[in-house]
């Protein structure tokens, strides 16, 4: 990604040449892995949020914030931007859409299923986190 970046700001500032495909591999890229990683950053723990209160929480309290704002913020997120991005990229697929720019990449359909991979995988990442939230939650037989 870096060195796509200094090429496309090189080859235009430098040398003053332009590739349209070029500049746009590097945000579509971009676009891939911030499409293709969060999934995973929630999987690790790594997103962003209100740490204050929350670290002081016992490992009860922190798994009914996990199991709260997995469905009652994540889950309704991702179903409706799967719902909405859902005939979007079905109808740009069916036309195999190009970027409209000229001398653009072929092949637009691809970032906008990606939006389709986000959801389901964004979706049963939270389901996996809310059954270890629930895990933790659910009374064992050995406890009274």
């Amino acid at each position: 990604m870096v060195l796509l970046a200094f090429s496309v700001v090189a080859l235009r500032y430098v040398f003053g040449i332009g590739f349209p495909w070029l500049s746009e591999a590097f945000i579509w890229l971009n676009g891939a892995i911030v499409l293709l990683a969060s999934a995973d950053v929630l999987r690790i723990d790594g997103h962003v949020r209100v740490d204050l209160a929350y670290r002081k929480m016992s490992r009860r309290q922190r798994a009914m914030v996990d199991l709260g704002g997995t469905w009652l913020l994540l889950m309704p997120m991702v179903v409706a931007i799967g719902y909405l991005a859902w005939p979007i990229a079905l109808g740009s697929l069916t036309m195999l859409e190009r970027s409209p720019t000229p001398d653009g990449l072929p092949f637009l359909y691809v970032i906008k299923m990606l939006v389709v991979v986000f959801c389901v995988l964004l979706g049963l990442q939270g389901i996996a986190n809310s059954l270890r939230a629930w895990r933790v939650l659910r009374p064992t037989a050995g406890r009274a």
